[in-house]
């Protein structure tokens, strides 16, 4: 009989403490977690913007529905986009001390799920001449 009064007790303790601990996320830890989810399983629309912080120009902004890691190992994002036919592209963007980014969850219903878009600032591409031989 002790022994069962041990293992009943043994049990409400490890309830209680499942329950303890589990009380300790707070509900913006369970939104911000769930977001992401969402966001990785590209049902989110995004908006990257990557910015120059020594010019204050927008380097380039990309729009869609895509998963984002952050690479702290190689200073690098990491986006992977979904194509219609199930295959999948990765794009990386290169991080500075002088490039940041910011990124947007976009509440919008007319984007299709496997179209995206990147605009690149003209303005940062550094013109150069061919020359031919004659």
């Amino acid at each position: 009989m002790k022994k069962k009064g041990f293992v009943l007790m043994m049990c409400l303790f490890l309830v209680g403490n499942a329950a303890f601990l589990s009380a300790c996320e707070t509900e913006a830890q369970r939104v911000s977690y769930n977001l992401s989810q969402e966001a990785d399983n590209f049902n989110v629309v995004r908006q990257l913007t990557v910015i120059n912080c020594l010019e204050g120009d927008t380097l380039f902004q990309m729009t869609g529905k895509m998963s984002i890691k952050a690479d702290t190992n190689d200073n690098q994002l990491e986006i992977i986009v979904e194509n219609e036919d199930g295959s999948y592209k990765k794009h990386f963007v290169g991080l500075s001390d002088n490039v940041t980014y910011v990124v947007e969850d976009l509440d919008v219903n007319h984007i299709e799920k496997y179209k995206y878009t990147l605009n690149y600032n003209p303005k940062m591409w550094i013109p150069f001449e061919v020359e031919t031989i004659d």
